[in-house]
Parts: structure tokens; sequence; C-alpha cells
């Protein structure tokens, strides 16, 4: 049990705590308690990687027209494609910040669609957004949440809801509970990997972080409200799920 809990923290790149660990022992036919669990990483030395502190990226001071709240931090969704959740943060590199847009569809947790560059401008979220439609092909009348950053509040984003006839839903001015999910999200690619990275150059922090959405987080990583599934395993299970990668 010892050799496989290093072997599980080394594949986790040291970002499972005591309750993943354990829930990787139980699948492995290991029934450890917390206690135990605690123990066996002691006396393997497995260190966990600690959160930092990181700022928000959203600029709602401006004229533009908001979406009224239609979320309403109803987070809990029962299928996919029914509500998404999107926004921005930002990763320092030697050759200045690059912006990276995500899109989450609340169902699985999976990220659906992002996009990277050194502004952040509408395009930006634009191609998030356009990336996720074509991946998943969604129906009219899907929610899709943000803040209220000018980004989304922008004629070119409105204007592709409009085209697929999305319901548009922002968060209440400096609230972020109403965007958990997606905070969620970003501060574990910030404690599990960005933060833990000195990237030279923007090329290198982009492959970096598409290796995190799609070979790690996406994939592999275990998520406590998916019942410690990845997002894919866990819509691999859903019979009813069609035309989702």
């Amino acid at each position: 049990m010892l050799q496989w809990v290093k072997n599980i923290a080394e594949f986790s790149d040291n970002t499972y705590g005591q309750r993943r660990i354990r829930k990787a022992l139980n699948s492995l036919d290991y029934p450890v308690g917390r206690k135990k669990t605690a123990q066996l990483m002691k006396e393997a030395n497995v260190w966990v990687r600690y959160k930092k502190k990181y700022k928000t990226t959203t600029n709602s001071d401006h004229k533009k027209p908001i979406y009224d709240n239609e979320l309403k931090q109803d987070f809990d969704v029962q299928r996919a494609n029914q509500a998404w959740v999107q926004d921005i943060t930002y990763i320092w590199t030697s050759e200045g910040w690059l912006y990276l847009a995500v899109v989450i569809d609340l169902y699985s947790r999976k990220v659906v669609g992002w996009s990277m560059g050194s502004r952040m401008k509408a395009q930006l979220v634009c191609d998030a957004l356009t990336m996720a439609i074509w991946q998943r092909k969604p129906k009219a009348g899907l929610i899709i949440h943000s803040d209220q950053g000018v980004q989304y509040a922008s004629h070119q984003y409105r204007r592709i809801l409009r085209l697929h006839k999305f319901v548009g839903s922002m968060s209440k001015k400096g609230c972020c509970w109403d965007n958990a999910v997606v905070e969620s999200f970003f501060g574990s690619l910030k404690q599990e990997r960005v933060h833990w990275r000195n990237y030279r150059t923007r090329y290198a922090a982009q492959q970096d972080v598409l290796n995190y959405i799609t070979m790690w987080y996406n994939s592999q990583r275990m998520h406590s409200y998916l019942n410690y599934q990845s997002p894919n395993e866990f819509e691999r299970m859903d019979k009813h799920l069609k035309d989702v990668a």
C-alpha cells in the first residue's frame, strides 16, 4: 500500500490530498479509511501542493448591456449542455501575461471550450465559446453564465448567443459565488500546475495549460462533485449522453 500511495501521488503530480488518495486506494481494493490513509501518506513521505491566492480579471466598469442572472447559483444540472459557465484568468510568463478563457459544462464539470492569447479582448471569449459549440453542438435554450466583464457584454459575444438562441446570464457585480464552479477550476489549475512552473514563453504556458486540461483535468483528475470520477469518465457512464466527446 505504501508503494501504491507513492505511485498515486506521483501520478497526480502531488495534487491529490487525503480524500482522493483514499478513493484511489479503495478503487484498488484496499478498504482503508481516513486515518489509515493519513498514516500511509506520512510514512510514504507524500506531500501535497498548497493553494496560493490570485486576483480577479473582471472589468465590469462599462456601459454595455448586461444579462439577468438566470443561473442563480443553481450549479446542479440534470443533463449535458443545459448550462455552461465561463470566465477569464491570467498566467504570467517571461514574455508577459497569457490570458485563458474557458467554458465549463456544469453537468460534468468538463472544460468544453478554451482559448488563450496575449490580449484580453472579446475575441478571446468568443473563440472559447465557438470551440465549445463546435464540440458539443448544444440546442437552443442553453444557459451560458459569466461575470459582467466587458468581453461578455460585447456586441461580438452577444451576437453568438442570439445566433444560436442561447440564454445569456451574468453574475451580480462583485459576487464571485455566482460563478463558483469556474473559479474553482481556475484555483485547481493554478494550485496544481501554474504556480509551480516558470514559463519562459507564452507558447510554453499554452502547451502546459492545454496538457493540464486535456490530459489531466478532463480525462484523469478525480472530481469530488462527480463521486471521484473524471469528467470524461462521468460522461462515458451516462448512457443517454450522445454526440459528446
